[in-house]
């Protein structure tokens, strides 16, 4: 079992910054691929970004590309989504996830066993 804890939301302008940070009590990231999806009321919850274990590769949604950053710490005990240039329409709350499901999940939820409990992101207009 895997215990995951997000951390880092909270209230933004526009066009502003924030980290988000996923840790695992008790273990390393070295044994997952370890994602972000956010939900908004109403609407299912989406793929934000992903890194794989297997070389670090990353992944993100098109929405997000260019302006997230997802990267993990040199001891695999931290996974960071560096969030910039904020927009309305990134408020929700963030889910970190972890699992160990092959290439083609990477943006699936069903690639994922593990999740923890959100964080939520607003930004203000």
């Amino acid at each position: 079992q895997v215990q995951l804890g997000e951390s880092g939301g909270g209230l933004v302008q526009t066009g502003g910054s924030l980290r988000l940070s996923c840790t695992a009590s008790g273990r390393t990231f070295s044994s997952y691929n370890v994602a972000w999806f956010r939900q908004t009321p109403g609407k299912e919850r989406e793929f934000v970004a992903a890194i794989r274990r297997s070389g670090g590769y990353t992944y993100y949604a098109d929405s997000v590309k260019g302006r997230f950053t997802i990267s993990g710490d040199r001891a695999k005990t931290t996974v960071f989504l560096q969030m910039a240039s904020l927009k309305p329409e990134d408020t929700a709350i963030y889910y970190c996830a972890a699992g160990q499901a092959v290439l083609s999940h990477t943006r699936l939820e069903s690639g994922y066993l593990y999740w923890g409990q959100g964080t939520g992101v607003t930004v203000s207009s």
